[in-house]
C-alpha cells in the first residue's frame, strides 16, 4: 500500500530521513505554495532558488523511477497551504495508508504539520532530521542546568564529537578557536591579487521559466529576476563549495570580518544558502575543509573559523531556537520599536556602509556576516529599530534565510533582544568600527572620526545615545564597563551635544 511523502522546500537532499526508506510504491509530494512563498515578501532569488531547486530534484527523483507528486505556483488555485497540497494528493490517491515528513526547521510551519494528526484521514509519522549534527534532544540535554548557553562550550563539545580538528582529545594546534587572528581588514592589493568571485551559473531551461513566473507573481518583492546564477541542483552546489575551497578558503581565516567597497563576496562561499535548503551536506563540507587542511593548502585558522560556523554557530542556533520557541520570538529586552527607515528595502542612503550591504543584498539576496552583524544590524540595534520588523526584514530578504537560523542570529546576536541568553553583550559599535573592516568610510559622504557636527557618521552620536537610553539594561554588563566608563568621563556639555545629535539622527532617520 503507498505512503505520502511530503518532501518540504528546505529538504532537498537525497539524504533526506523520509526518503531513506522509499518503497516501490510510495509517493513523494513536493509543493510550492503560495503560503510559504508569501508569510514574508521574499527576495526574487530565494523564490526562483527554491522552486528552480525543487523542481530539478523532483526530475531526479522521476528520473531514478519514483512516483513524484509536484504542484507548480498556481496550477491549482484551492492549494494555498501545504495542508491544502497533503490534502489535494489524498484526495487524488485514497489508497495511501499514511503521511510520512521529515521535522520541518521552522517552529510556525511545524505546528501546522503538527495539526495534520486530527485533520488528515491517515496517520501522520514525523522523522528527526538527521542532516544536522547535533539532534534537539542532545541540544537539550546539553542546555540542561547551563545559567548561561554559551556557543564556545557548544561548539568543543561538537568537535569532540565529530573529531573535527583534532588530536585526539587535544584541539589541531593547541587551541579551540583561532577567532582572534581572523579580524583583518582587506589590504590595498592590485587588481590581480582581487579574489575569485564565487562561482556562478547559468539559468537552464527550468530555471529560467521558474523566473518568468517569479517576475510576474512576485514583482515587487526586493530583487531582479533577470540576474540570478545560484545553483539549482546538488552537483552544481557541490561544485560551487569545491570551488570555494581552492580559491577563497585560504584567506577566509584572516579577512573573513573584512569588507571592501564594490565587493559583497570576497572571501566568503555564498554556500549558505544550498547547504540551509539541503543541496549540500554539512559532514560533506566540513570534511572537504579538514581535508584540505590536512594537505597543507589552507592554515589552521581558515579551516578552524569555517568549521567552527558550521558545527558550532549553526548548530547552536537551531539548537537555541526549538529550546526556546515559542517565547524567544516575544524577547524584546532594549523596547526597540521604532519604525524600519525606506533604505532598507531600495538602499539610497548617504551613509556608504549601509547602502553597500543594502545594494549587496539587493543585487545577490546575500551579505557576510559582518555587513549583516555590523552594518545593517548594528544601525538597527543603535537606532532602536522594531524588533519585529527587523526579523521579518532579514528573514525576507536574505537567500539562505529561514526563522531557526535568522532569528537567534537577528534576535540575539544583532539586536539584543534576548538580553543576553544568545551574547554575552550588544554587538554595538560606532563608526570606527567600520573603518577599521573596511574602505567604506574613505568614499562616504559622513565623516567618520566627527560625533557632532552636521557631517559627523551616524553610527557615532547613536552608540552614545544607545548607552545612555540602555543604561539600566547595560550598565551591570562587564564586557561594557569600558564603553561606560569613556561616556562618564566626558563633559555635561559634550554629552548634551552628542545626544543631541543622536536626537537629530533619529528625528531624520529617513534622510540619512
Amino acid at each position: 500500500m503507498p505512503r505520502l511523502i511530503v518532501v518540504l522546500g528546505d529538504q532537498l537532499s537525497p539524504a533526506l530521513a523520509s526518503l531513506q526508506q522509499l518503497l516501490p510504491d510510495d509517493i513523494i509530494m513536493l509543493a510550492e505554495v503560495g503560503q510559504e512563498a508569501s508569510y514574508v515578501k521574499h527576495h526574487k532569488h530565494k523564490i526562483i532558488l527554491l522552486f528552480s531547486a525543487m523542481r530539478h530534484f523532483a526530475a531526479t527523483l522521476q528520473q531514478q523511477g519514483y512516483q513524484v507528486c509536484y504542484i507548480k505556483y498556481g496550477d491549482i488555485a484551492e492549494i494555498i497551504s501545504m495542508t491544502d497540497a497533503v490534502q489535494h494528493v489524498l484526495a487524488q490517491h485514497p489508497a495511501v495508508t499514511t503521511v510520512i515528513i521529515t521535522e520541518c526547521g521552522e517552529y510556525r510551519l511545524q505546528q501546522e504539520i503538527l495539526s495534520w494528526q486530527q485533520l488528515l484521514t491517515v496517520p501522520v509519522t514525523i522523522l528527526g532530521d538527521d542532516r544536522f549534527i547535533c539532534d534537539l534532544a542532545r541540544f537539550a540535554r546539553w542546555a540542561k542546568g547551563k545559567k548561561q548557553l554559551r556557543m564556545e562550550y557548544f561548539y568543543r563539545d561538537m568537535r569532540r564529537y565529530t573529531g573535527l580538528l583534532m588530536q585526539g582529545d587535544k584541539p589541531e594546534g593547541g587551541k579551540w578557536n583561532y577567532d582572534s587572528d581572523n579580524r583583518k581588514a582587506w589590504p590595498d592589493w592590485p587588481e590581480q591579487q582581487q579574489p575569485d568571485a564565487p562561482l556562478s551559473f547559468a539559468p537552464d531551461a527550468i530555471t529560467a521559466e521558474v523566473a518568468e513566473l517569479v517576475q510576474q507573481q512576485f514583482a515587487a518583492n526586493m530583487g531582479r529576476s533577470d540576474n540570478f546564477s545560484y545553483a539549482v541542483t546538488g552537483k552544481e552546489a557541490r561544485a560551487a563549495f569545491l570551488h570555494f575551497v581552492k580559491q577563497q578558503l585560504p584567506q577566509f581565516g584572516d579577512y573573513q570580518d573584512a569588507m571592501r567597497l564594490e565587493q559583497p563576496f570576497l572571501q566568503h562561499s555564498i554556500c549558505s544558502a544550498y547547504l540551509n535548503c539541503g543541496l549540500l551536506d554539512v559532514r560533506w563540507m566540513c570534511n572537504k575543509v579538514q581535508q584540505a587542511y590536512q594537505q597543507g593548502l589552507v592554515p589552521l585558522n581558515a579551516a578552524e573559523g569555517f568549521i567552527r560556523q558550521l558545527i558550532g554557530w549553526r548548530e547552536y542556533v537551531r539548537g537555541l531556537y526549538w529550546l526556546k520557541m515559542p517565547a524567544y520570538k516575544q524577547n524584546n529586552f532594549l523596547h526597540a520599536e521604532r519604525a524600519l527607515p525606506g533604505y532598507y528595502w531600495h538602499g539610497n542612503t548617504s551613509m556608504r556602509c549601509m547602502q553597500q550591504a543594502i545594494k549587496s543584498t539587493i543585487d545577490h539576496a546575500y551579505s557576510h556576516h559582518i555587513q549583516r552583524l555590523m552594518i545593517t544590524g548594528n544601525f538597527a540595534l543603535l537606532a532602536g529599530l522594531s524588533v519585529d520588523e527587523m526579523t521579518d526584514w532579514y528573514l525576507a530578504v536574505y537567500a539562505d534565510a529561514y526563522e531557526w537560523v535568522e532569528l537567534p542570529n537577528t534576535l540575539g546576536m544583532a539586536l539584543f533582544a534576548d538580553g543576553g541568553m544568545l551574547a554575552s553583550k550588544p554587538y554595538a559599535a560606532s563608526g570606527a568600527y567600520i573603518n577599521r573592516m573596511s574602505n567604506y568610510c574613505k568614499h562616504c559622504s559622513y565623516n567618520v572620526k566627527n560625533i557632532t557636527g552636521q557631517d559627523a557618521c551616524p553610527f557615532n552620536a547613536l552608540y552614545w545615545d544607545f548607552l545612555q537610553r540602555n543604561q539600566q539594561q547595560l550598565s551591570a554588563n562587564p564586557r561594557l564597563a569600558l564603553a561606560y566608563a569613556n561616556w562618564h568621563k566626558r563633559s555635561d556639555e559634550d554629552k548634551a551635544y552628542i545626544l543631541a545629535k543622536a536626537a537629530q539622527t533619529l528625528d531624520t532617520l529617513e534622510q540619512l
